[in-house]
């Protein structure tokens, strides 16, 4: 049986999940800026619960962003000096899918906007669609201020901080939820679908995708 570990550090939540012969379990707490200190922890303390020695991971997962910057480069930190030790390849998914994989899990939310708070007055935000269980990205993730942001036609659920912009962000037709973020779990669903289809890389590809390196056009002051 497949087992994967997965973490996620890029927002408030701090979050580590396993999946080992077929179960799922994970640890999810609201701590920021407690990450560093934490993370390891909490991964000691989740394999030590289900019986399962480190070295039995075949791959490990993480939120590789986008988020806040020192909690993504703690998840890259974290993933890749596990994965060069145990010599095992690593999943990267994104932070906004990990919301809208979420979304679907929590509320059967199959038409999903994701938004995380940029600082900035900008939110980072994607759209996602279900596709057998597996929310997949429509278009493309971008960092943008929130009278920017269009949706698709269609049902769209709203799920992020990003969404603390509700009045100024194109209205969901089922609502939303400002409070959500992501979990270990849904990375950990995700990094699934990725492993079946053979897509984990080498630690060194262990890379932060923070969005606002895209931005060609420095910000108007």
């Amino acid at each position: 049986m497949t087992t994967l570990l997965a973490l996620d550090t890029a927002t408030e939540a701090c979050s580590v999940a396993l999946l080992h012969d077929g179960r799922v379990s994970s640890h999810y707490k609201v701590i920021p800026r407690l990450h560093a200190q934490k993370i390891l922890p909490m991964i000691q303390a989740l394999l030590g619960e289900a019986g399962v020695p480190l070295s039995a991971v075949e791959a490990i997962a993480f939120g590789r962003g986008p988020g806040a910057f020192t909690g993504v480069r703690i998840a890259v930190g974290v993933v890749q000096g596990l994965a060069f030790a145990l010599e095992r390849p690593v999943l990267p998914v994104s932070n906004l899918a990990a919301l809208a994989q979420g979304a679907w899990r929590q509320h059967g939310s199959a038409q999903v906007a994701a938004a995380i708070d940029a600082c900035m007055d900008e939110v980072y935000w994607g759209c996602y669609r279900e596709q057998g269980g597996e929310m997949r990205l429509e278009g493309a993730e971008a960092v943008l201020a929130p009278e920017s942001v269009t949706l698709p036609a269609g049902p769209w659920y709203g799920a992020g901080t990003g969404w603390g912009y509700a009045g100024r962000l194109p209205a969901p037709e089922l609502g939303h939820d400002a409070g959500a973020l992501p979990h270990a779990q849904d990375v950990l669903a995700l990094a699934s679908f990725a492993w079946a289809r053979g897509e984990a890389v080498e630690a060194d590809k262990a890379l932060p995708v923070y969005l606002r390196d895209n931005v060609a056009t420095p910000k108007r002051t």
